[in-house]
């Protein structure tokens, strides 16, 4: 509840800005130019991020913006302490890192553009009083949308089993503690047919989250797994059983994810690779 706290006092009370504490408002403009992606890289986002070492089964990631200085503060403030307001200006930057993704796949074929966010656990929804992570998707859909995109967000992926705090692991710690904790949701396979599918989290570090996302969307596409969208009778339908076959032919393409941010320990450019920057270390 504190987030929907905090948007009520913000119609009553003076703020400050979230990025850099300037009185009067929860974005100044001068923060709100930073998280539009003035000066990070070229074209303003959109590029390609690595993790070293980049875990197995990682998909390309690209990231709008590198995590520091304001757009660290700013995704805090929109995560961790319910400022709310932020998630249409951080859906704008996800959505460029959306469209990164898919130019840098093929553009999408004119398909629609699924966003499956990677999903929060239930215990750290009731503690921020929302899901961060889902609201700035939804916020990206719809700006990609207004752009003229066909999207939409398509939320199947679940926790199976509870996973330790992130904090303080470290990339192989990170690794072993998500291995097998995500999951397709019964019937999804049907929900992501026919559609450029585009994994989406608000912060990329270690790249550990993202891959095991990956992951359970590889063993849906083979068969395996709750969301596979085998129905029993007489549920069954040839309708259901092309659209998870749509699906599988779909995730035989090069699966890609975009970030808002990425957020490293030490964070430069790639010089041989145009766009790309290499992560070292992080937060998540």
């Amino acid at each position: 509840m504190r987030g929907w706290w905090r948007e009520i006092s913000g119609l009553v009370l003076p703020g400050t800005c979230e990025g850099c504490g300037a009185p009067r408002t929860a974005l100044c403009g001068g923060c709100a130019e930073e998280l539009a992606g003035a000066g990070a890289g070229e074209g303003g986002g959109g590029g390609r991020v690595r993790p070293l070492p980049e875990p197995e089964g990682l998909p390309p990631v690209y990231a709008a913006l590198p995590y520091e200085g304001v757009v660290r503060e700013l995704l805090i403030a929109h995560k961790e302490r319910g400022a709310l307001g932020l998630a249409g200006p951080l859906g704008g930057a996800l959505a460029r890192a959306v469209e990164g993704a898919v130019r840098a796949v093929g553009g999408g074929g004119g398909r629609p553009l699924l966003l499956v966010p990677v999903p929060s656990s239930r215990g750290a929804v009731r503690a921020r009083g929302h899901d961060p992570t889902r609201r700035v998707a939804l916020a990206a859909a719809a700006r990609l949308r207004r752009a003229g995109r066909s999207a939409r967000v398509v939320p199947v992926l679940r926790q199976r089993r509870a996973v330790a705090d992130q904090a303080g692991l470290g990339a192989r710690g990170r690794r072993a503690n998500l291995a097998g904790a995500l999951e397709v949701v019964p019937g999804g396979a049907r929900l992501l047919a026919g559609g450029r599918v585009v994994l989406v989290d608000d912060l990329m570090t270690t790249g550990a989250t993202l891959a095991e996302a990956a992951r359970a969307l590889g063993d849906v596409a083979r068969g395996r797994g709750a969301g596979t969208g085998i129905l029993h009778p007489p549920f069954t339908s040839g309708a259901a059983e092309r659209s998870g076959s749509d699906f599988a032919q779909h995730e035989s393409e090069q699966r890609v994810a975009a970030v808002i941010a990425s957020s490293p320990a030490s964070f430069e450019i790639n010089r041989n690779s145009s766009g790309t920057w290499i992560v070292a270390g992080g937060e998540r």
